[in-house]
């Protein structure tokens, strides 16, 4: 029988996220209080403290799309039934595909 409950990836990928934004929105508090401590206007710190607020949304908003729309991605990409099909490995470290090569034209030294 399947959970309900989130896998451990999921939950370990939403935490970071949230640390993510509470370190924001602690920013978007400390930035502003710093600037009126060394005597910045109260209009440029306002000016600030909305512009940091704006951005820390708009991010929040698009992390948490992207974390909604990555499970989807996935499974477009590799889909549940189509069998793997192997045998395209590179061979090689890559020698023969433009890699560094001495020759008599280059300094030793």
């Amino acid at each position: 029988m399947p959970s309900s409950r989130p896998t451990p990836e999921a939950h370990a990928g939403d935490d970071r996220t949230t640390d993510l934004i509470r370190w924001a929105a602690f920013s978007c508090v400390l930035v502003p209080v710093v600037l009126l401590w060394y005597g910045t206007s109260l209009a440029g710190t306002a000016g600030t403290a909305v512009g940091l607020a704006a951005v820390t949304a708009v991010c929040r908003l698009l992390l948490r799309r992207s974390e909604r729309c990555a499970p989807r991605l996935l499974d477009e990409e590799h889909p549940p039934h189509a069998p793997h099909r192997g045998g395209r490995h590179r061979t090689g470290t890559g020698s023969h595909r433009g890699g560094r090569h001495n020759d008599r034209r280059s300094p030793v030294g």
